[in-house]
């Protein structure tokens, strides 16, 4: 064997068994600490921690691993321009650069001036160290409102404005860094004004090309219907435009977001994201993999009194300033205070901004590695504040405290009780016709929520008859009640008393299930339907069309299957046996004759 094909088969062997070791402790520490609800981010880390030279040393260079996983990043950031059409960038202009830039700076200058003076390190390292503390982490945080549901909610898109503007301040706190470098500069590099139109023409570049090239590639590849191309298009955008960018110079994840932007209008945004996320996710994984693997263990095990009191002091400060503009700029206490927590963990970003400050001679490398241990230290913090923020809100939730009663509602027809997904839809229906109604829900999120929409809502608990009462039940014409019935409070007493203390109102009850409507047989309500029974039956509907049944016996299905649900429940409630009238449902031996034609 050649000295060449030896050294191949060697490279061959060391790719192989590095990526099964990542891959393999991956998967075990991911699911451990997704299972402890503590994030996948951390399990990364964690993983890389105990496999990389500090530990067992089961990988090498790991520096190497960092350079390529860092694609991962721009591929998150590309993923959130993908989020983002222009459109929407207008309309959170406000928080994007009114809330964002507020929380980079004044976070950034604190947190300066506090290592200044705690450390005692010239002015220049201060900068250095803090400004990359003031970023949040948007590899840990947008997960959690994706999960959570939170995302497009107007609190889950001001936590976005400010990690989108964070990531756009990257290139700024890059220049700001150069700017103070003590390496001698390289005479070949751009100067900053230089940078800066790089930057200003590299945008508009991607935009150009955005319009004229890619958008009708994109409609070409979407009439060939190949999903092969679709892969391979997404990667070539996010690859060529974060190529572009680091050969200028400028922030790859910069290029990347850009490149999201420009296809944020594209129809075939939905399927593009799809196609990346799993190579978002993998190679985000192993950048998490090369920051636990480049963690100075030593070094933070000779200070680890120092790592948690600087840990300690980013998050709160953090959390103070944030919560602080989150409620100047409208937010209410319980809601700043939650985004405070979320956006006190320190990011990603400075795992990168610590080496250029490192490679600038601005800071040792030791100070590198424990102020990346400070960022995973204050990133392991963020899931248990989310713990301590639900807590919060339960407690809120309970007590109620500081929120108006439906006491203060004006006269109104209509009660709506329950202002969630159900409600909402109901009450904007009434208002329409300028129906007046008073709103009554018992969540205080929920409220504030509403309120950020110009929505009053009292709080109560709707099923109280004094609340009722208070709420001008007595002159009523209609009470609906909207809430989901999770805790079981629309029993079926409950709705006799309602129905006794106010008989001049038509009562309406939003079911849960057909155990509930059966339960609810009998008494006088002006309506009662299961929450989900006719969204289903119109998707049923348009699921016959969809596989070629004619419109016409698409609906003679549907009139047919309404007919016999209803006898089916008839049966039910008289016999209380769920199996009474089966032979009316529809099944694979049971199914609908063929309608007979005239004649």
């Amino acid at each position: 064997m050649s000295v060449e094909t030896h050294a191949v088969a060697e490279t061959t062997k060391a790719l192989l068994e590095g990526g099964a070791i990542m891959l393999g402790t991956a998967l075990i520490f991911v699911t451990l600490f997704r299972k402890l609800r503590l994030g996948a981010t951390l399990g990364y880390i964690v993983g890389g921690v105990l496999i990389g030279p500090q530990l067992l040393s089961l990988v090498d260079d790991p520096e190497d691993l960092s350079s390529i996983s860092e694609i991962g990043i721009a591929l998150l950031l590309f993923i959130v321009g993908l989020e983002l059409n222009p459109g929407r960038l207008w309309r959170l202009r406000k928080d994007i650069f009114g809330l964002g830039l507020s929380q980079v700076v004044l976070c950034g200058v604190a947190l300066s001036v506090f290592i200044h003076l705690a450390l005692g390190v010239t002015p220049e390292a201060a900068l250095a160290i803090g400004l990359p503390l003031a970023l949040s982490s948007t590899a840990q945080v947008l997960p959690m409102l994706r999960s959570d549901g939170d995302l497009n909610t107007p609190a889950g898109e001001r936590t976005f404005s400010i990690l989108l503007f964070q990531d756009l301040a990257i290139v700024p706190m890059i220049t700001i860094i150069a700017a103070m470098s003590r390496v001698p500069p390289d005479p070949s590099a751009p100067g900053g004004w230089t940078l800066a139109l790089y930057t200003v023409g590299a945008i508009v570049g991607l935009v150009l090309a955005g319009r004229l090239i890619l958008n009708p590639m994109f409609r070409l590849i979407g009439r060939l219907g190949e999903r092969e191309l679709f892969i391979v298009a997404g990667l070539f955008t996010v690859i060529a435009s974060a190529a572009l960018m680091h050969a200028l110079g400028l922030s790859v994840a910069l290029g990347a977001f850009i490149a999201g932007v420009m296809l944020a209008e594209s129809p075939y945004r939905h399927e593009l994201e799809s196609d990346v996320e799993p190579f978002r996710s993998i190679l985000l994984g192993l950048f998490f993999l090369s920051v636990g693997m480049l963690l100075d263990l030593s070094a933070i095990a000779s200070r680890p009194l120092f790592v948690v009191g600087i840990t300690l002091a980013v998050i709160v400060i953090k959390c103070l300033i944030i919560a602080g503009l989150a409620r100047a700029f409208g937010n209410g206490w319980p809601r700043s205070i939650r985004l405070g927590l979320l956006l006190s963990q320190a990011g990603e970003f400075g795992f990168v901004l610590f080496a250029q400050a490192d490679g600038a001679q601005l800071i040792l490398p030791e100070a590198a590695s424990l102020f990346s241990a400070v960022v995973v230290l204050s990133m392991a913090t963020t899931p248990f504040l989310m713990r301590l923020t639900d807590w919060m809100e339960r407690r809120e939730e309970a007590s109620g405290r500081g929120l108006e009663g439906p006491e203060m509602s004006p006269d109104s027809s209509v009660i709506v009780v329950g202002y969630g997904r159900f409600g909402q839809t109901v009450a904007q229906m009434l208002m329409a016709k300028r129906i007046g109604v008073t709103l009554i829900d018992k969540k205080p999120t929920m409220i504030e929520r509403a309120g950020e929409f110009g929505t009053k809502v009292y709080y109560g608990d709707g099923m109280r008859i004094d609340l009722l009462r208070t709420a001008g039940a007595e002159t009523a014409k209609a009470i609906l009640f909207c809430n989901d019935n999770l805790e079981g409070e629309l029993t079926r007493s409950a709705l006799m008393q309602v129905l006794e203390a106010f008989p001049q109102a038509a009562v309406m009850v939003r079911a849960f299930d057909r155990v509930h409507l059966m339960s609810l047989d009998g008494l006088d309500l002006a309506f009662a339907q299961r929450e989900l029974f006719d969204s289903a039956v119109v998707m049923g509907r348009a699921a016959l069309k969809a596989v070629g049944v004619e419109p016409a016996e698409a609906e003679r299905v549907e009139r047919e299957y309404r007919l016999r649900d209803c006898q089916r429940l008839e049966r039910q409630s008289a016999t209380g046996d769920l199996h009474a009238g089966e032979e009316r449902s529809f099944g694979p031996r049971r199914s609908l004759p063929d309608e007979e034609m005239p004649g």
